[in-house]
């Protein structure tokens, strides 16, 4: 073979199938990554039952071991709201409030909204502590088919699973002061998993959610910081982040100077 010969292949790809093997390589480094954590996690303790339509929201102290110094972060509304099951109000403006825990059950009354008031909603406004990562995937996916905006307002929150419905946005706002966080995914049933089911819904998860993002054109180093953030973690997204990451589309603004 000719030296140059690697070169002239690397040449007759486009950046598209460079783009694609990129972030292919990137998940598939995600899962065997999420995998250690989650054997390291069975070994010291058995693993605790999650039901997401039960389990109230938090917001766990700041930080991770990437960076333990990250400034915590307060939303406005007291937790005792956020941790209702998430109502939809329309409000003027064509803007539509999904306020409150993501429960089993969400995305067929946020479903149920649009199509008796579609034609009024132009923006989802996301105030949401996170919950349910299916009703927060069909509530993104249908947020995208309807062409809406997305936006979270100042000192409003979207956390966990809720910036899945924050990326469906056609143009996707987050104020300045707006709480913005992830962490990893963690789901389960009733009963006490096992560690092998455990990375069953781990791997299925990480793989929903990995492949959703890039539908939406969301760069793949956001999903490595809710991966390595512990589920009883969050960590903070910065403005810049947030655009680097293209999770937001147009600048940030402060809730003062839009008024």
């Amino acid at each position: 073979m000719r030296i140059d010969e690697p070169i002239r292949v690397l040449k007759r790809l486009d950046d598209g199938a460079l783009m694609r093997g990129t972030f292919l390589l990137l998940l598939a480094l995600t899962v065997i990554f999420l995998l250690i954590d989650v054997r390291e996690i069975a070994t010291k303790t058995q693993l605790p039952a999650f039901d997401p339509s039960h389990t109230p929201p938090f917001l766990p102290p700041a930080g991770t071991n990437v960076d333990p110094n990250r400034p915590t972060a307060t939303p406005a509304s007291p937790i005792e709201d956020l941790a209702k099951a998430m109502t939809f109000d329309l409000g003027p403006g064509g803007s539509l409030l999904a306020e409150g825990t993501l429960d089993l059950g969400a995305a067929l009354r946020f479903a149920r909204e649009i199509q008796q008031r579609g034609e009024y909603v132009e923006t989802v406004e996301l105030n949401s502590p996170g919950g349910s990562v299916d009703d927060a995937l069909a509530i993104s996916k249908l947020i995208r088919d309807k062409r809406l905006r997305t936006k979270v307002a100042s000192r409003a929150l979207c956390a966990s699973s809720c910036p899945i419905i924050l990326s469906g946005g056609v143009e996707r706002l987050v104020e300045s002061d707006a709480v913005v966080g992830v962490h990893q995914l963690f789901s389960g049933t009733n009963d006490r998993p096992t560690a092998e089911e455990a990375m069953s819904a781990a791997q299925s998860a990480t793989a929903r959610v990995a492949r959703h993002l890039d539908t939406m054109g969301i760069s793949a180093g956001l999903w490595f910081h809710a991966l390595e953030t512990p589920p009883d973690h969050l960590y903070y997204l910065t403005a810049q982040e947030m655009a680097d990451f293209r999770l937001t589309t147009k600048a940030t603004v402060s809730a003062k100077k839009k008024n």
